[in-house]
C-alpha cells in the first residue's frame, strides 16, 4: 500500500502565497495620494478598454492592480452590495470601512480554501468625506484578506515599495490638483527609468481619476486624456 501524499498547511499557504506575488511583480502600480480637495488615484494604464480604478458608490473608489477579470468581479460584486445596502437603509451607512470588511471576508475565504486558487491581486479602498478638512481614507487589502489603513498616499503593484520610499521623502500636504498628478507622474517615470531607457508618463499612458471631496453626492471623477494633457500643461 503506497503512503498517501502529504503537505503540510504551512507549505500550502507559503505556495500560494509565492504563487500571488509572482504575479503581483509584475503588474503595473496604481497611486492614490491625497491632494487639497480630496483623493486622487493614478495608474500606469495605456489601455482605454479596462480601468483599474472605478467608482464604487457616492464618495467610494475601488483601485486595483493584477488579474483584470478578478478585479471586475470584486468591482461588480462591491456595487452591488453597495447599492443594496444604500437602498436597504440609509446612505451614509456605506463606507469604506464596511466595504473593506466585506472584501476582506471574500478573499480571505478563498485564500484559504486548500483547493482554491487565490486572487491575484491587490486592492486599494478608497473614500472622502463631504468636507475636505477631515479628510480621506484609503485602505490596503491584501490577496489574503488581511487590510490596513494607510495615511496620505498608499501605493499597489510590483514596485509599490520603492515607489513608496520616494512619495515619503517628496510628498507634502495639502497639495493643488495639478501638483499632486505631477507627483504621482513623476515618481512612476522615475522608477521607469530605473530599470529602462528615459521614459516618459503622458496622458496616453496613465489613467487618472479622483475623489473630490467639495463636489455633489457623488465624489468620483474620471479625467480623460484631454483633461490629463491640460492639467500637465498647467502645471509646466
Amino acid at each position: 500500500m503506497s503512503t498517501p501524499y502529504y503537505v503540510s498547511p504551512e507549505q500550502i499557504w507559503e505556495d500560494k502565497k509565492d504563487f500571488v506575488r509572482r504575479g503581483i511583480e509584475q503588474a503595473k502600480e496604481v497611486v492614490a495620494l491625497e491632494y487639497k480637495d480630496g483623493l486622487l488615484m493614478v495608474a500606469e494604464n495605456p489601455r482605454r478598454t479596462t480601468f483599474k480604478i472605478s467608482e464604487i458608490y457616492d464618495k467610494i473608489a475601488l483601485a486595483s492592480t493584477g488579474r483584470v477579470a478578478e478585479y471586475e468581479a470584486l468591482r461588480v460584486a462591491g456595487i452591488r452590495e453597495s447599492e443594496v445596502k444604500g437602498f436597504t437603509y440609509y446612505r451614509e451607512d456605506v463606507t469604506g470601512k464596511w466595504l473593506t470588511n466585506l472584501y476582506s471576508q471574500h478573499m480571505g475565504a478563498i485564500a484559504q480554501a486548500w483547493d482554491a486558487k487565490p486572487l491575484e491581486i491587490e486592492l486599494l479602498v478608497c473614500e472622502v468625506d463631504g468636507n475636505p478638512a477631515v479628510g480621506s481614507q484609503i485602505y490596503y487589502v491584501d490577496f489574503d484578506g488581511t487590510y490596513h489603513e494607510e495615511e496620505k498616499f498608499a501605493v499597489i503593484g510590483g514596485r509599490a515599495e520603492t515607489i513608496t520610499d520616494i512619495l515619503k521623502e517628496t510628498y507634502t500636504e495639502g497639495l493643488e490638483l495639478s501638483a499632486a498628478l505631477q507627483l504621482a507622474s513623476r515618481t512612476l517615470e522615475r522608477v521607469e527609468a530605473e530599470e529602462s531607457e528615459p521614459y516618459q508618463i503622458s496622458p496616453q499612458t496613465i489613467e487618472v481619476a479622483c475623489l473630490d471631496a467639495t463636489a455633489g453626492r457623488r465624489k468620483f471623477r474620471r479625467f480623460s486624456i484631454e483633461d490629463i494633457a491640460e492639467i500637465f500643461n498647467y502645471a509646466s
